[in-house]
């Protein structure tokens, strides 16, 4: 009976570890606007949390923001949190909207307030064929262009009866809508991966946080490589508590953006005559040297707290074909270093930014491939929602579970910071800082004259 039970137990334990290891999907989800209990070893350096933080904090200072809803595609939902015949209610980018798909999986986005009378239409509308039904007095409203199409009691439908439409697109199992404060008609859309449309690279877990910042503050990490060391530096398991025994190495760090030819005039124009300006903005003088140093490595970010030779690179990519100016570039490799001399868990990550709220985070390791998807979604002026879905071959699920755990566990750390900063329009920046000024430079093309300020919104509550 002993040998029995033995085998029993070997084999239940495999099998628990095979689903642990190939089957189980992370799932992790915190609204990081509050105080978390359990605080993570960054939070602890920030206060002991009796102040108040994230929504709390009456006494933050928010600084000079840029407009606070900038234009292009914003995820509202992921494909599977939307089920057919169903119609859901979404408050973001200021707006409210009613997001429904259709029995043959079309989705469709439209204003949530229906016309008539003002019922919320995400809230209890029924789908009817390839339209919404309002759920106080049946009015029938079209996905593709908002028109009323019937009125149970009445026989004739008004010109004039129609919602808002929006432009929406479903890729990458991800629902994105367009939003453009000049009500300006997309001038791009976000491309499907190969990999995730056929099948190749399966859905091995997400996260998803409720974070206290302006949205530009959040993909600027990816131009300031210098915070690497300092805030991501320390081991996800040990901390600070003894470095010698590992820590993570962040090296050959490099920022580039798509600049398309009337863009490149233009900033070149502005690099000639502005340049005291810039230095005005940063505080330093941070375009005396070339955006190309050869005298700066790329080997740049130690992971110690110390750069190793400076900063990093950046480069301005003008010969792509096509207009990718809404795209920018970041490439980096980590390394965990164990007893300061033993690499393992090498990745090199090349992250690229596809307009100012969604990133492709493309992670190559030993193993294979693997894809991080971070949609940041503006849920209120100073709120966002920021998700990271994670993609892999079948094989790479315990790595990829492994490092979306990792980047969950990073991203905190990040949100730490994010919740209680403000933002500092005028930077005092160093040379080694110049691409947080060039990222800046390149997210402005987001915003417009008519783009919602933190003073407008604040102000009319509306949100």
């Amino acid at each position: 009976m002993a040998v029995v039970w033995w085998i029993v137990s070997a084999v239940t334990s495999a099998l628990i570890l095979i689903y642990l290891a190939f089957f189980w999907k992370i799932n992790w989800i915190k609204d990081l606007t509050e105080n978390d209990a359990k605080r993570s070893w960054l939070n602890k350096r920030l206060g002991d949390g009796k102040s108040g933080g994230g929504s709390r904090n009456k006494n933050r200072k928010v600084g000079h923001l840029p407009p606070v809803y900038p234009n292009g595609w914003f995820a509202l939902l992921e494909s599977s949190h939307l089920k057919r015949g169903e119609a859901k209610h979404i408050s973001a980018l200021g707006q409210n909207f009613a997001v429904f798909r259709t029995q043959k999986g079309t989705v469709s986005v439209l204003d949530a307030y229906c016309p008539h009378l003002g019922a919320n239409m995400g809230e209890g509308g029924r789908v009817r064929g390839d339209c919404l039904e309002c759920p106080f007095h049946g009015w029938l409203f079209r996905g593709a262009d908002g028109r009323c199409q019937d009125i149970p009691y009445s026989d004739k439908v008004p010109e004039f009866a129609k919602t808002k439409a929006w432009d929406c697109c479903e890729v990458n199992q991800l629902i994105f809508v367009w939003h453009h404060a000049e009500n300006a008609k997309p001038s791009w859309r976000p491309q499907a991966l190969g990999e995730i449309s056929d099948g190749r690279w399966r859905y091995h877990g997400r996260n998803e946080f409720i974070v206290n910042s302006h949205i530009q503050e959040i993909p600027e990490n990816g131009a300031d490589w210098a915070h690497l060391s300092a805030v991501h530096g320390p081991s996800i398991l040990l901390s600070e508590r003894v470095p010698w025994l590992a820590r993570h190495s962040w090296t050959g760090a490099e920022w580039t953006s798509h600049v398309s030819p009337p863009q490149e005039r233009t900033m070149a124009k502005e690099e000639e005559a502005g340049k005291a300006q810039a230095e005005e903005e940063c505080g330093a003088e941070v375009d005396n040297a070339p955006e190309t140093d050869p005298n700066i490595s790329r080997e740049n970010v130690a992971g110690t707290g110390k750069f190793e030779n400076g900063g990093g690179k950046i480069s301005k990519d003008k010969t792509a074909s096509g207009n990718k100016s809404h795209k920018a570039i970041m490439r980096l490799r980590h390394s965990l270093i164990l007893f300061e001399r033993i690499p393992i868990l090498e990745l090199d990550v090349r992250a690229e930014q596809i307009g100012p709220g969604y990133v492709e985070l493309l992670v190559q390791s030993s193993m294979g491939p693997m894809c991080i998807l971070q949609t940041v979604t503006p849920l209120e002026p100073l709120m966002q929602r920021v998700t990271h879905l994670m993609f892999a071959p079948p094989l790479l699920a315990p790595l990829a579970t492994l490092v979306l755990f990792g980047e969950s566990v990073m991203f905190e750390r990040d949100v730490a910071v994010w919740n209680h900063k403000r933002f500092e329009q005028r930077p005092l920046l160093v040379r080694e800082d110049r691409s947080i000024l060039a990222y800046r430079r390149w997210y402005a093309q987001f915003y417009s004259p008519h783009s919602p300020t933190y003073q407008s919104t604040t102000r009319s509550l509306q949100w």
